[in-house]
């Protein structure tokens, strides 16, 4: 009976994930669609990566080796989320940015593989992108904003800006 009462509690504690405090921010974005809605935009690694906070494979993003200057942008609504200027190369396997476009970015924390990790979402529309660790570049902020490449389109400057 004991070991029946303890699996219980054990498999209640790790019942309780995230998905209702995901339910709980996805309300606070301006951009909010059905899943079928978000399904039939998106391809199935977008869906994947920004709707249900997957990750793409390591140094699978053509973003990792993009040189040309312009603006990242949120692949499910456009929102501009960082400048080429502010990407660097990592070595992670994923595109990084020392720093986001201000306000267009939001955070929470994840505990899904165990540990406390922040987590960055598109501000408009809530869409994963991937998470922000303390071990960037010192000469400028200190941050890695590791992003999935899949949760981004690129939007190259005009030559003549």
């Amino acid at each position: 009976m004991k070991k029946i009462y303890t699996l219980t509690l054990i498999s209640l504690f790790f019942s309780c994930n995230s998905s209702a405090q995901k339910k709980e921010i996805a309300k606070n974005f301006h951009v909010t669609k059905t899943e079928a809605e978000w399904k039939a935009q998106l391809s199935d690694l977008q869906y994947y990566v920004l709707r249900e906070a997957g990750t793409e494979p390591a140094f699978s993003s053509s973003f990792n080796n993009n040189h040309l200057k312009g603006v990242y942008v949120c692949a499910a609504c456009q929102t501009p989320l960082f400048k080429s200027d502010h990407k660097y190369d990592s070595g992670s396997g994923w595109p990084s940015f020392d720093r986001e476009i201000k306000g267009h970015v939001a955070y929470s924390v994840d505990y899904n593989i165990g540990i406390a990790r922040k987590e960055e979402h598109c501000a408009t529309c809530g869409g994963h992108l991937g998470h922000v660790f303390d071990d960037g570049p010192r000469e400028t902020t200190g941050l890695r904003h590791c992003i999935n490449g899949a949760a981004l389109k690129f939007i190259p400057v005009k030559d003549d800006q």
